[in-house]
């Protein structure tokens, strides 16, 4: 049962909210229509009633709000606007993505796609796809949890109508098993003849909350449907005869054979084709157009009953079953409300996002780069000479501000959130993208270890590329190589860390990457003003002093660990990368917390 009481927008400046006080309620195991001209507020009240939009009033999912569901995504289906993925990303992998968003088994993604019948285009790019196969992937995407409720927005626009009676015929199966549909339309005819109740609203309020067959006898103007191969000559008979009594007849040729007659009835149609002898092959009285309800897709149906009772995951909530009272029950709608806790972000936060990361070719044309650029920059480097072993094995001359590794970590990690506002994937389930410790957690560890893996990529192609080129001219045995490479691994990691950060913050990619580069060529500066001159107070001797203090004993070993750990912080690119990272984590908890304030 989805309740929707009081609905009212946040009204923009000297103008009336788009929806004002708008209630009304949508029955399980029955489709229903809310129906409105363009601009009328339908998109909008779907956006209330998900808590995506400002406003007023409460929509009740089973008797409870969205925010007060532990999982939004197993009780409400969504689909709003277009699919919701890169479109660089293939059917199967975005599927398994929302799968981990959702916490339900990966099988799962196969399942629904055998349920909506694209199971051959698993393997497709998003962007490659047809309209109608974009919709049944994203009926696919809102069918994942196994939700009691489905929200769809204009589901049926610009579909062929065989597609569109293959889409309201799965609705109508899903809501056979006790669950509530509510579709968008402005289409009247298609309302009636597609759903089991019409709500229809006018400027944002409620005009009519009516069954769908008084629906078509009071709002859809009745006619006779006749098809004749003789429908020139009989339009004419018809016009004349209406003439001729002072009838209003309207008379509309639908096609070469077919006629819609408004104003009259099938026997006057009848008798006036039988006295000038024309042929009549069909006379039909109808509402309008529309004519039966769409039956279930009887293959639609079955798949989706035997997904729901094979691949129900543990934990999850099954479709309702009917209670002596006729209406769906479910445990969890008798938990008490304080016990319930929203949870934002994926569940599984760390496969999603791997799945997220692996999902398109990003990071493997991001890699080929950087080694490519890295590799070149050394050998021109090695070429010209008085560079430092160590700045060529990274690949950073004095000119650049950042060597390419540290630029493509920072990508990586400007692509974590960036292309998750730029392809909300999590915005049906909860706004853009949800802010959760777990999703953040899951994204700085990822994005650190391919900084890791990228760095070691780019010291051996660039040491390979030294020996074979120059026969290991350019290369000696180092006596001192942990200092340089606990600098090294921690420049990439606090580039992606910073990208990763930003991105979240001011939710673009380009803020995020411009965020790493503005740390070497704004902050460094700063840094190296602020550190130049000697140090009144020098910290020699500081290891032993700590290891006085410490409970456990050290080696002295420890102390050359900890003194190389120390320079390596007092270094300007270290101390402006910490500084900045501290900056953005606190502007991202700002803001995050600032989102949440609503709620």
């Amino acid at each position: 049962m989805l309740q929707a009481i009081g609905l009212t927008s946040k009204p923009r400046t000297d103008a009336p909210p788009l929806v004002d006080d708008l209630t009304f309620e949508a029955r399980p195991g029955h489709v229903t229509a809310l129906l409105g001209e363009p601009g009328s507020g339908k998109t909008t009240a779907l956006r209330l009633m998900l808590e995506l939009e400002p406003g007023r009033g409460v929509t009740y999912f089973r008797g409870r709000p969205l925010h007060r569901i532990p999982h939004p995504g197993r009780e409400v289906g969504v689909l709003l606007g277009d699919v919701p993925g890169n479109p660089a990303r293939t059917v199967r992998n975005q599927l398994r993505m929302l799968c981990a968003a959702a916490g339900v088994p990966a099988s799962r993604a196969d399942t629904m796609l055998e349920v909506v019948g694209i199971a051959g285009l698993r393997d497709q790019r998003l962007g490659s796809l047809s309209l109608g196969m974009e919709r049944r992937v994203a009926l696919a995407s809102a069918l994942l949890g196994d939700p009691c409720t489905l929200l769809l927005d204009e589901p049926a626009a610009g579909l062929s109508p065989r597609e569109r009676g293959w889409l309201y015929g799965l609705l109508r199966g899903h809501a056979s098993l006790g669950g509530a549909v509510l579709f968008t339309t402005d289409d009247a005819k298609e309302a009636a003849r597609s759903a089991d109740r019409v709500v229809s609203i006018e400027a944002g309020r409620l005009v009519a909350d009516q069954e769908a067959a008084d629906f078509a006898r009071t709002r859809l103007r009745p006619r006779v449907a006749v098809r004749t191969p003789h429908a020139a000559r009989l339009a004419d008979v018809l016009g004349r005869e209406a003439r001729a009594a002072r009838r209003a007849v309207e008379i509309v040729e639908e096609s070469g054979s077919r006629l819609s007659v408004y104003g009259s009835n099938c026997a006057e149609v009848g008798e006036a084709a039988f006295r000038h002898g024309v042929l009549v092959h069909q006379l039909a009285d109808e509402t309008g157009d529309a004519g039966a309800s769409t039956a279930p897709v009887p293959h639609a149906r079955a798949a989706a009953t035997a997904a729901t009772a094979t691949t129900a995951p543990a934990g999850a909530a099954p479709n309702p079953s009917a209670d002596s009272g006729g209406r769906p029950g479910d445990a969890r709608s008798r938990r008490p409300a304080s016990a319930v806790r929203r949870v934002g972000g994926p569940l599984r936060p760390l496969r999603y996002e791997l799945l997220r990361v692996f999902g398109t070719a990003t990071p493997v044309l991001t890699t080929t780069l950087v080694v490519v650029a890295s590799v070149l920059t050394s050998l021109v480097l090695a070429r010209a000479g008085q560079t430092p072993q160590n700045r060529l094995l990274a690949a950073w001359p004095e000119l650049l501000p950042l060597p390419p590794a540290a630029l493509g970590a920072g990508l990586l990690g400007a692509l974590a959130f960036g292309e998750e506002y730029r392809y909300p994937a999590l915005a049906a389930d909860r706004g853009t993208v949800p802010r959760r410790l777990g999703l953040l957690t899951a994204k700085l560890g990822v994005c650190a270890a391919l900084a890791l893996l990228l760095g070691t990529l780019v010291v051996t192609a660039d040491a390979a590329a030294l020996a074979l080129v120059f026969d290991s001219g350019p290369l000696r045995t180092p006596t001192e190589w942990l200092s340089p490479a606990a600098s090294w691994a921690g420049l990439l990691i606090g580039c992606a860390w910073a990208g990763v950060l930003a991105s979240g913050v001011f939710r673009s990619a380009t803020a995020g990457l411009a965020a790493v580069l503005a740390v070497p060529v704004g902050v460094v500066p700063l840094v190296r003003k602020a550190l130049e001159g000697s140090s009144a107070y020098p910290v020699t001797g500081l290891g032993p002093r700590l290891r006085g203090l410490s409970w456990v004993q050290w080696p002295p070993e420890a102390d050359r660990l900890l003194v190389g750990a120390l320079r390596v912080m007092t270094q300007p690119v270290a101390t402006a990368l910490v500084l900045s990272l501290m900056v953005l984590l606190c502007a991202y908890g700002f803001t995050g917390l600032r989102s949440r304030v609503r709620w």
